[in-house]
């Protein structure tokens, strides 16, 4: 409940600054690119430390911060720009804003090594992804929620098409194919919630709290809701553009996969349960459930094609499809245990998934292997890179204490308090799994032998894989230390 609300212009600031950043980076062009990268440096920093300055008001339970108010888009009083930071939206924009320092650093080793072109465009492109991030996390109503939701759908698209291949080009237009039909889905859905409510305002009460429509209007809603945002959160059958966008550069793989676009999926699933609808309308009309199955299948079968995946980036984006649906099946359980478990796996997937990518742009760099039939003995010449995927490898099944094992251990509270022992054993096949697919290239990294000998990354790659394998460890074994996702999970719960 909230007990206090205090106003301020740092939700609107972090929005600005990747803006200004973009413009900046923009300006400066290809001939000075050590400056247009300490623009990109710069701006990350100054963001992250913005957003952080909020995690002490927020952490004081029940404190709203609210942004001065927006003119500069105001349709009617109901449409208009306006940022308002709960708990949720701080931990989605805190691990956007801190993986984009990250990001950064590791783009200026991977781009330089490779010599990859475009390098300007990807920066521009980068810091609006980032800026339609935390303009999500931040958004006080469903008009900004759809408006900043788009931007960093048709910013990413210039990404996804880095390289400029056939290849790359039909993954474009895959990518743009789904998320703008989403985006179509969203803008109709957000349409009849004004029309049925006249407000789009999330606030302690849920927007359909007082039920001004009928039970059939509120499940058709719903699940146009769940589609829109189930395109970014890959939600099966809606998924298939994840893995062909893996042709993007592994920055490009791990900005999709960790720090903004899938997640913004995720978040938005999260806020239509519990700030449109509320827990208890999903609950009586019986859609908890089947989300918490739609997510389930999710779980399953996309770990089950991971499997099957030779090529390890899109093994990746398979386990990413499957990730995800962990958060919605924590927010669809509806058991308050279920909901940390879900919210809290939106920072805990983000740095084992950059874990992961980063290692194998790390390898592709400094070895051109693409498979995982093809990563023999590397373990023995790449130990550092290799020691920080099985880091993360094992947050990803669940081994304590690495910050995965307490989704799981949530999720299996939720589902004990809701009664629904099934999706203990979801969660249970996920893991094996989950150690299947991903304990594969553990295997032939250092168990097998390899005819050749490669070097260790270098020091702009291993730094921010070193942090965020780091972070994997550090996050599960004091997970309730101050200022960490567990504790804002547990304050949106």
């Amino acid at each position: 409940m909230v007990t206090e609300t205090i106003t301020s212009i740092r939700p609107a600031l972090a929005v600005l600054i990747p803006f200004i950043c973009a413009l900046l980076v923009l300006a400066t062009g290809e001939k000075r690119r050590d400056l247009r990268e300490a623009w990109s440096i710069l701006a990350s920093i100054c963001t992250f430390l913005v957003v952080a300055s909020l995690l002490g008001p927020i952490l004081k339970e029940g404190v709203i911060v609210e942004s001065m108010p927006i003119s500069l888009v105001e349709l009617t009083p109901v449409l208009r720009l306006y940022f308002r930071v709960d708990a949720l939206g701080q931990l989605f924009a805190f691990l956007s804003s801190f993986l984009w320092i990250l990001t950064t650093l590791y783009s200026i080793g991977y781009m330089r090594n490779l010599h990859e072109r475009n390098q300007t465009r990807y920066y521009v492109f980068f810091a609006i992804c980032i800026m339609a991030a935390i303009g999500i996390a931040f958004s006080g109503n469903l008009f900004t929620l759809f408006i900043f939701y788009e931007i960093l759908s048709i910013s990413a698209y210039p990404l996804v098409i880095h390289h400029e291949t056939e290849e790359a080009m039909k993954a474009g237009r895959k990518y743009l194919m789904y998320i703008l039909f989403g985006g179509v889905l969203l803008l109709g859905a957000t349409a009849m919630t004004y029309v049925w409510t006249g407000t789009l305002s999330f606030s302690e009460v849920a927007i359909f709290k007082n039920r001004p429509a009928s039970a059939n209007v509120l499940r058709l809603l719903f699940v146009t809701f769940m589609m829109g945002f189930g395109v970014k959160a890959a939600l099966i059958p809606l998924h298939d553009w994840l893995p062909s966008a893996m042709v993007a550069p592994a920055p490009v793989s791990a900005l999709l996969h960790a720090v903004a676009v899938v997640n913004a999926g995720v978040f938005g699933i999260v806020r239509v349960i519990y700030n449109v609808f509320g827990p208890e309308i999903v609950k009586d009309l019986g859609l908890g459930i089947v989300l918490a199955y739609v997510a389930s299948i999710t779980i399953i079968v996309a770990s089950y094609w991971a499997l099957k995946e030779d090529n390890l980036k899109r093994r990746l984006a398979y386990s990413t499809i499957s990730q995800l649906s962990y958060i919605v099946l924590g927010a669809a359980i509806l058991a308050p245990n279920a909901l940390i478990g879900g919210v809290v796996h939106i920072a805990y997937q983000g740095v084992m998934k950059i874990t992961l990518f980063f290692c194998a742009g790390a390898i592709f760099v400094q070895t051109g292997v693409k498979n995982v039939s093809e990563m023999n003995g590397i373990g023995k010449s790449m130990p550092i890179t290799m020691g920080a995927f099985a880091i993360a490898t094992m947050g990803m099944i669940g081994l304590p204490p690495m910050a995965g094992f307490l989704t799981k251990w949530y999720l299996v509270m939720g589902a004990q308090e809701a009664n629904q022992a099934i999706f203990i054993l979801v969660l249970l096949f996920s893991a094996l799994l989950n150690t299947s697919y991903l304990g594969q290239p553990v295997y032939y990294a250092f168990f097998k032998k390899s005819e050749r000998e490669y070097k260790e990354a270098s020091f702009s790659l291993l730094a921010p894989i070193l942090i965020t394998a780091a972070l994997i460890l550090i996050w599960g074994t004091f997970a309730s230390m101050p200022y960490s996702p567990l504790r804002l999970s547990q304050i949106y719960a």
